[in-house]
C-alpha cells in the first residue's frame, strides 16, 4: 500500500540468499542484449541487480568458448545472476559448479520460460512448465551442488488453459528457489498482447518466497503500478530498458518522492558512445576475434549495436528517414556521426544542437 502523503508504494529491498537487492528492480535476461556492456550501464543508472543472457548449461560443461563468453562479466555489475537453461540434472549441476568456481556471480537463475523453439525442443525453457516435478528436481540439484542461492524465471503457463500454474509455483518453492521471476504472459504468446497482472497477484497469494513481476513494464511509473496492483515484491524490466538505462534512474527518483527526470541530448549521446565503447571492448575479448584486425571488430560492434540504436533513437524526429543509412556504416565514428545528424534536427530552445532536454519516458 502507498504510504501517507505518497502517490506510490515504497520499494522494499529483496533478499536472495545473503544478497540484498535494493531497489528490487532487476534487468531481465535478453539474448543479444544483456551482455556486460548493457548490464554495467544499467547498474550505474540504479538497477538493483542484473542477469546474464540466456546461457546453455551444456555449453558451459563442454567448455565452449562462445558459451562462456556470454558469462563475461565485471565486478561493477554485481549483484549479478548467471542465467542458464538445461533439462539434464547432471549437466545443470556441473554447470552450476563451474559457475560457482568463477567467483563472479551472486546467484544462479534457471530458465523455465524461454519460448524459443530450439530451446524448447531440447526440453528446456518453457517446455519445463508442463513438468513441474522436473523443475523441482533441477532446482534442488543446483541448490545441492553449490553454496549459492538459486532462482527461477518462468511464465504463467505454456499456453492458456494448461492448468499447471499452481504446480509450477509449488515446485519452485519445493526445489529451493529463493525468488521466482514470473513473466505475466503465456509462452505461446511470447511478448505479444497485454501482460496478465492478475496472475501475478494470484502468485503472490500462493507463494511464501518473493515474486518478482515481469511483463508489461513500459515506463518507470509502471513499476510502481505493478507493485500496487499485484503486491509483487519486485519488478523485472526487459525491453523497456533497451536504449533506455535511464528508466532505472527514474525508478529511484520516484521512489525518493521525486518525478521522472529529463536529461540532455549531450547526456544521451555520451551514454550511447559509452555503451558503444564497452561493447567494442567486449568484442575484442570475444573468442575467434582475437586474430582479427581492429576494423573487423569495429564492424561487428556497429552491427551488434543496431538493435540498441533503434531504441536509443526511438521517438526522435527525422530518425526514420536517416536510419536507412545504417547499412553503409562500418565504424563507430560513422555511427556517432549519424547520431549527431539526428540530434541536430531536433527542435529545442536557444542552445547548441545537442543542448535540448530528452523526455526519457517517451523513449521506451
Amino acid at each position: 500500500m502507498a504510504s501517507r502523503g505518497r502517490l506510490h508504494p515504497m520499494l522494499t529491498p529483496v533478499r536472495i540468499g545473503a544478497v540484498t537487492v535494493d531497489p528490487p528492480v532487476f534487468l531481465a535476461p535478453m539474448a543479444g542484449y544483456t551482455d556486460t556492456a548493457m548490464r554495467t550501464l544499467c547498474r550505474e543508472f540504479g538497477c538493483g541487480a542484473v542477469l546474464t543472457e540466456v546461457t546453455n548449461a551444456a555449453g558451459l560443461v563442454h567448455n565452449t568458448f562462445l558459451t562462456w563468453h556470454l558469462l563475461d562479466s565485471a565486478e561493477s555489475e554485481r549483484p549479478v545472476g548467471a542465467h542458464i537453461y538445461g533439462s539434464d540434472t547432471d549437466v545443470v549441476a556441473r554447470a552450476a559448479e563451474l559457475i560457482h568456481k568463477t567467483g563472479r556471480f551472486d546467484f544462479i537463475d534457471l530458465n523455465c520460460g524461454c519460448p524459443v523453439r530450439k530451446i524448447m525442443a531440447k526440453g528446456s525453457g518453457a517446455a519445463l512448465i508442463n513438468e513441474p516435478r522436473k523443475i523441482q528436481k533441477l532446482l534442488r540439484t543446483i541448490a545441492d551442488a553449490v553454496p549459492m542461492p538459486v532462482t527461477v524465471k518462468t511464465r504463467i503457463g505454456k499456453k492458456y488453459g494448461d492448468g499447471r500454474f499452481a504446480e509450477v509455483l509449488a515446485a519452485a518453492e519445493a526445489g529451493g528457489a529463493s525468488v521466482i521471476f514470473l513473466h505475466a504472459r503465456y509462452a505461446a504468446n511470447q511478448h505479444r498482447g497485454e501482460a496478465d497482472w492478475a496472475m501475478l497477484a494470484d502468485a503472490v497469494k500462493r507463494c511464501r518466497i518473493p515474486v518478482i513481476g515481469n511483463g508489461g513494464i513500459k515506463t518507470a511509473e509502471d513499476v510502481f503500478r505493478m507493485i500496487r496492483e499485484t503486491g509483487v515484491q519486485g519488478v523485472m524490466i526487459g525491453r523497456a530498458a533497451v536504449g533506455n538505462p535511464w528508466i532505472f534512474e527514474q525508478v529511484r527518483s520516484i521512489n525518493a518522492g521525486g518525478k521522472p527526470a529529463l536529461h540532455s541530448l549531450d547526456t544521451h549521446r555520451r551514454v550511447m558512445a559509452e555503451h558503444l565503447q564497452r561493447l567494442h571492448d567486449l568484442k575484442r575479448r570475444e573468442p575467434k576475434r582475437k586474430q582479427r584486425d581492429p576494423i573487423g571488430i569495429e564492424q561487428a560492434t556497429v552491427l551488434h549495436f543496431r538493435s540498441h540504436l533503434y531504441r536509443y533513437l526511438a521517438g526522435f524526429r527525422h530518425w526514420v528517414e536517416l536510419r536507412r543509412e545504417l547499412n553503409n556504416l562500418h565504424t563507430i565514428e560513422e555511427l556517432l556521426s549519424l547520431v549527431d545528424r539526428v540530434f541536430e534536427r531536433q527542435p529545442g530552445p536557444d542552445a547548441p544542437p545537442t543542448g535540448g532536454l530528452v523526455p526519457v519516458v517517451n523513449l521506451v
